[in-house]
């Protein structure tokens, strides 16, 4: 059975930092794609930034610069440095590994952002 636990989330002033943490369980996670994405209230969920087999990092226009996505596949987790937060990363956000076409998600974690 295939488990992603997150943590990290919480709430931080404007200009503030988080790191949010995913750790899986039941899968090869280094045959993974792995991403974290968000869902704010009233939106659709959307991709915030993914690391592919092929290693090619990928991230949202309205984060690039400011998150960062990592993984270490030793302790099968992948993480999401946030810094410099604004009011409109407010949102729950989910952690994702895809394989063979199937997908896996997180419980979510959410993250609030105080202007």
């Amino acid at each position: 059975q295939v488990q992603l636990v997150e943590s990290g989330g919480g709430l931080v002033q404007a200009g503030g930092s988080l790191r949010l943490s995913c750790t899986v369980s039941g899968i090869i996670f280094s045959l993974t794609t792995k991403g974290w994405y968000r869902q704010a209230p009233g939106k659709q969920r959307e991709l915030v930034a993914r690391i592919g087999r092929d290693n090619i990092f990928t991230y949202a226009d309205s984060v690039k610069g400011r998150f960062t996505i990592s993984r270490d596949n030793a302790k099968n987790t992948v993480y999401l440095q946030m810094n410099s937060l604004e009011p409109e990363d407010t949102a729950v956000y989910y952690c994702n590994v895809l394989l063979n076409s199937r997908d896996f998600w997180g419980q979510g974690t959410q993250v609030t952002v105080s202007s």
